[in-house]
């Protein structure tokens, strides 16, 4: 699902503790292997700030597991194939929108998302566990830790899953040795919003809400969720009473009373699990003022609001090339 999960991953099944043991060899502070030389790879051991501590990888890691939300995305742009991913969009095999799936060479281990199988993990044999997005808990990080290095979010996210892609991009670039690579493509995706901005200076004059539909009842996002960033980045201002509501999530559920606060002079909603038919002829949200005023893009195409969802590189590259003329129609632009 797109929408992010609110809860967090289980426990350690009583029968995985030994398989872990195995798997933990070397504990969570090292990675990878060195070479028949016994040294590491050039440029390893690195070093990486996450918001439980610094996490060292000893040498260049060849089975990569990406557990966190668009981990394995960040990871293919940066030309690594990861052996196991975590699919929280259930796109299905191979676990990542259809802007990335053509990079992997076979199919990678499906994984759970919430409540990680930890020994179908350290089958895996994972040199290194990518959860840089992720719900911000210490007791996911201490869940993972005993499977290899985990790289956690970076020092300073507040909201849950709220590294933004170009934390992401750095953080998995420097775990992979491609610091450059991952250079190159923020400057790339921020080259792509910096030409918008410039091509549409009066986005900075709007105000805008993001919602979801899901499992009957709508939710909204706050800034630190990636939807909301990406509409900043274009230059759209956020001005809401939502943010208060948050406290510290990435997303805030409606009752019908408040789903008003989605009025701003550009609203973005999206089903999640359903129709859009849904939103369209729903009272509720078809009674706030920017539905009424036609300010309303309620998202129906699947790709579209996953790439909008996904805040990898790859797939935000995707969703400009469709939001943008989105916006237009919307507002009535040439």
């Amino acid at each position: 699902m797109n929408r992010g999960p609110l809860t967090r991953g289980g426990a350690i099944a009583a029968g995985a503790l030994s398989v872990l043991m195995l798997a933990a060899c070397g504990g969570q502070a090292t990675g990878g292997s060195p070479d028949a030389s016994g040294e590491s790879a050039e440029g390893y051991p690195v070093t990486v700030q996450t918001l439980f501590g610094d996490v060292t990888v000893e040498d260049r890691p060849t089975n990569v597991v990406a557990m966190g939300w668009s981990d394995a995305e960040t990871a293919l742009a940066l030309g690594v194939q990861p052996v196991g991913v975590a699919d929280w969009q259930g796109y299905g095999a191979p676990g990542v929108g259809p802007w990335a799936a053509d990079l992997f060479d076979s199919e990678p281990a499906q994984l759970a998302t919430l409540e990680p199988n930890l020994e179908e993990i350290a089958t895996l044999d994972p040199d290194v566990v990518l959860d840089t997005r992720s719900d911000n808990s210490q007791d996911r990080y201490d869940l993972l830790s005993p499977l290899g290095p985990v790289v956690g979010p970076p020092p300073g996210v507040e909201v849950t899953y709220g590294t933004t892609w170009q934390e992401q991009t750095r953080q998995v670039a420097q775990v992979l040795g491609e610091d450059e690579r991952g250079e190159e493509l923020i400057a790339g995706l921020e080259a792509e919003f910096e030409t918008i901005r410039e091509e549409n200076p009066d986005f900075a004059d709007l105000t805008i809400a993001v919602g979801a539909y899901f499992d009957g009842r709508y939710g909204a996002y706050v800034p630190g969720d990636g939807r909301v960033d990406l509409l900043q980045n274009l230059g759209f201002q956020y001005e809401s009473e939502i943010t208060d509501m948050a406290d510290g999530a990435f997303y805030v559920d409606l009752s019908p009373e408040l789903v008003e606060v989605l009025d701003a002079d550009l609203t973005i909603v999206f089903p999640i699990g359903d129709t859009a038919d849904v939103l369209r002829e729903d009272p509720v949200l078809q009674g706030i003022g920017s539905a009424e005023d036609g300010r309303l893009i309620i998202m129906d195409d699947p790709a579209l609001a996953n790439a909008f969802s996904s805040g990898s590189t790859l797939g935000i590259s995707y969703a400009l090339d469709g939001i943008v003329p989105l916006v237009h129609e919307t507002l009535d632009r040439e």
